[in-house]
């Protein structure tokens, strides 16, 4: 039988950083839990949980698991790159975007967390452009760029070109 285990974004970090690095792992930390803590920065993976087909179906776009308080609680204390795991545009309220220092829409990755990794660490250029509109609010749906009340948080076709230019849509 042929298993592969993947990497997790975790393990990746671990193998890419110098090895005078210390990385911290804390699994939904308090503000307690990381008042002891001096970090020059932290990296947050939230998003949703696995899914498949019909099993993605859902009423809420939002962060699962308390990403977003788990977002908040850390941008107070370092300064924070977002790494968001999801199949979809999720809701960002206004005060997480106030809070995060940056945010990769990963999406679904894959098993090899060194993917994301490559990107976050500068071994490979970001690239791409998104397929579609990223709502700044749930109320806002369904959103059609032909609509006078178009306000996206990122129209489509916001992005990168393949010179890091940044697009507006």
């Amino acid at each position: 039988m042929n298993t592969m285990t993947g990497t997790t974004i975790l393990e990746a970090i671990r193998e890419v950083v110098d090895d005078k690095t210390e990385v911290i792992y804390e699994e939904n930390p308090s503000a307690s839990t990381l008042a002891g803590k001096d970090c020059s920065f932290a990296i947050v993976v939230v998003g949703e949980g696995p899914y498949a087909e019909f099993g993605g179906d859902s009423t809420e776009l939002k962060i699962h698991f308390n990403g977003a308080e788990l977002i908040s609680v850390v941008a107070d204390k370092f300064p924070t790159l977002v790494i968001l795991i999801s199949g979809r545009p999720l809701a960002l309220e206004q005060q997480l975007w106030d809070k995060m220092d940056g945010l990769v829409a990963a999406w679904l990755p894959g098993s090899e967390g060194g993917g994301v990794t490559d990107v976050i660490f500068g071994d490979h250029e970001f690239q791409g452009q998104l397929p579609l509109t990223w709502f700044k609010n749930v109320e806002q749906l369904p959103m059609h760029a032909e609509d006078n009340s178009y306000d996206p948080l990122f129209p489509i076709g916001f992005g990168l070109t393949s010179k890091n230019e940044i697009l507006k849509g």
